[in-house]
């Protein structure tokens, strides 16, 4: 029998997430019968490549997902808000990567590694929400865990990439970096400081409770990825003078006893994980090492001596491919195998 095969379309395919979503549907290799690439008018008279052809860019109408199977989004919030429920009328099914959808209950928000049975949830509304990039990989290091020892509390810190800002805050830090080295003046347009040579603890608008939106998601979205509303959250979520990977440092406190030992152990065999952790050697996850691959790299395993049942680690992954763009294909491929 002939495999299945789809009619895909990516929407706000000319930016940074959509380039690679491309990239991984070839990658991997995905069934693919035809690709339409959406953007807005101003990138008509584009083309992209995709499996040695040269694609034209068509702009993004309310129409345009007509006789489209999946349809993997990328475009932000407000445009994902206004276009994915056409889409779904029209048949096709939406794997949307902003945080427009990922709270609706009736939309399933998916981790492959962590709940591929939620993919099912599609049916209700046509569309399947791609998690925050931080979220995923910090869920797919930690869900192994939680299934054998029961994770009662998360404390995260970030260190997140200037790629999670998208293509100008890559070439903002690129330009600062290049202007100072040279004692040059620099501009500063994407965040409120300079991100050349600093840090800074703040990652989307802050709320009324003093966190940012960024942070909150991560305590949200893990619970509903975990399914366990139980698990205790709170994140600071910083970004850092990176291009490309994401850091996260994890503390986790479970229910039942546990060691460093048995977290390497469990995560050697977990799905989507390497783990790197020999520090005798200076082996442990780099932002540099993550780019460009899929896995997510977790090391510096050691127990936590200020409480009992504790567990410190470092966890880096790219955020364009795993926490972003392939997330979003394997979520494809799930669809393709088990429901269209």
């Amino acid at each position: 029998m002939p495999e299945k095969r789809f009619n895909v379309a990516v929407a706000g395919a000319t930016g940074a997430v959509g380039n690679q979503m491309i990239s991984s549907l070839e990658e991997r290799n995905f069934p693919v019968r035809s690709l339409k690439l959406l953007a807005s008018s101003r990138s008509i008279g584009r083309t992209l490549k995709f499996r040695g052809d040269e694609i034209p860019v068509q702009e993004l109408q309310k129409d345009s997902f007509k006789g489209v199977d999946i349809a993997l989004f990328s475009a932000g919030g407000g445009t994902s808000t206004h276009f994915s429920p056409f889409a779904a009328k029209d048949g096709c099914v939406v794997i949307d990567n902003s945080s427009a959808w990922r709270m609706d209950p009736d939309i399933p928000l998916v981790v492959p590694e962590v709940n591929p049975h939620a993919v099912s949830g599609y049916k209700r509304k046509g569309i399947i929400a791609n998690p925050n990039c931080s979220t995923i990989q910090m869920v797919v290091a930690l869900n192994p865990v939680h299934r054998e020892f029961r994770i009662k509390r998360i404390v995260v810190s970030t260190y997140q990439s200037v790629s999670g800002t998208g293509k100008k805050a890559i070439d903002e830090l690129f330009d600062q970096t290049r202007a100072m080295i040279n004692f040059l003046d620099y501009k500063r347009e994407i965040y409120p400081h300079r991100i050349a040579f600093n840090c800074l603890p703040h990652i989307d608008v802050f709320l009324e409770n003093g966190y940012t939106k960024e942070e909150m998601k991560m305590v949200h979205e893990t619970r509903k990825i975990m399914e366990d509303d139980g698990i205790a959250v709170t994140a600071t979520t910083v970004r850092v003078p990176v291009f490309f990977g994401h850091g996260e440092s994890v503390n986790i406190e479970t229910v039942e006893p546990i060691s460093p030992e048995t977290v390497r152990e469990i995560l050697k065999k977990a799905p989507g994980v390497k783990v790197v952790d020999d520090p005798s050697r200076n082996l442990y996850p780099l932002a540099i090492d993550a780019a460009g691959q899929d896995l997510t790299l977790v090391g510096r395993i050691r127990r936590d001596e200020s409480v009992k049942n504790g567990i410190n680690m470092w966890i880096v992954a790219d955020n364009i491919r795993k926490g972003a763009a392939t997330n979003a294909v394997q979520i494809a491929e799930i669809l393709a195998k088990e429901y269209l």
